[in-house]
């Protein structure tokens, strides 16, 4: 018996841990969407139910409640993992240290065996972070990165680096179907307000007519990715013949100062900018090299910023009014 007995085999089966946080659940709605069944684990330290209830009628969606760093066991066959369970937001890994550094190590290696087990594809979510702060500009796959393992940020970037180590590790010695996404900086609906990050931030202070925080002078840069084009770059990638890492963002680069400046002019509100001491090792540029995608994956972003962001405006605006 499995997860999916009352139904025939005819579908792929994907499990999505993180199912139900920002990405995992963007993801869990296009695999359904893409004629998957989807398997969501989230165990809600950062995740929100209320990212998937609309699936909850769906007969080809599945929630499990569960920590992925103790054993998963799953009845049946799968497809696919993908591992998108970790706190990502500074605020999160910085709240929940240990659990961050679990997740990337305990959560990859029991997802992995999970894969292994089932004779899945395996794709992680790693991150531009991997980078730190980084001493090439634009960054490309090929960059070892510029990481402080002692530093806050140490739990994420750390976290992720050891990921992607033990899925080439799985790959190597098993033979496993294994995939690296880095993902950059990603936006859209169902982020959390309260993240840190600076899209939410800024949007969620601007409604509420208050100074949008700027750390650092502002000079510091971020590349800005609408969620349905990461999520179309990581379902190309599970289906790809790499092993190697590949970078999944856009590659237009905006200073803090000048995102902020946009959100002021696009929401015409009275906010103002505010500025901050910089937080330790905050990255000072990041910015996608996305050759190999376009090579490998005939991938790029769609979504211009000022569609994707009104989106996302829209997502908050309506979520501050329902008042959840």
């Amino acid at each position: 018996m499995d997860v999916f007995s009352n139904q025939r085999r005819a579908k792929k089966i994907s499990v999505v841990t993180g199912g139900a946080g920002f990405l995992g659940s963007h993801l869990s709605d296009r695999l359904l969407e893409a004629g998957h069944q989807v398997i969501a684990i989230d165990n809600l330290l950062t995740g929100n139910v209320r990212n998937i209830e609309h699936l909850f009628g769906n007969a080809d969606f599945r929630f499990i409640e569960h920590d992925v760093t103790n054993f998963i066991y799953l009845p049946g066959e799968i497809d696919y993992v993908f591992h998108f369970a970790s706190p990502a937001s500074p605020i999160d890994y910085l709240e929940f240290p240990i659990p961050t550094l679990k997740v990337g190590a305990l959560g990859t290696h029991n997802t992995l065996g999970l894969a292994k087990a089932k004779g899945a594809t395996y794709l992680i979510a790693s991150t531009s972070e991997v980078y730190g702060d980084p001493l090439i500009h634009p960054q490309k796959e090929d960059y070892w990165g510029n990481v402080n393992p002692i530093g806050p940020r140490g739990v994420y970037d750390e976290a992720k680096r050891f990921a992607e180590a033990m899925a080439m590790a799985y790959h190597r010695y098993h033979r496993l179907d294994t995939k690296i996404v880095r993902i950059f900086n990603t936006y859209g609906p169902r982020m959390r307000l309260e993240d840190g990050r600076v899209v939410p931030a800024f949007i969620g202070q601007a409604l509420a007519n208050e100074p949008l925080t700027v750390f650092g002078d502002g000079s510091q840069t971020r590349s800005f990715c609408y969620v349905s084009d990461l999520v179309e770059g990581i379902l190309r990638l599970s289906t790809s013949d790499t092993h190697n890492p590949v970078n999944i963002g856009n590659p237009t680069e905006m200073s803090i100062r000048e995102f902020g400046e946009a959100i002021i002019k696009k929401m015409k509100t009275s906010s103002k900018l505010e500025f901050k001491p910089l937080p330790i090792d905050d990255p000072r540029i990041r910015q996608p090299d996305i050759s190999l995608a376009r090579e490998l994956l005939d991938w790029e972003p769609k979504v211009d910023f000022d569609t994707g962001i009104s989106q996302t405006i829209d997502y908050f605006r309506a979520f501050i009014e329902s008042g959840q």
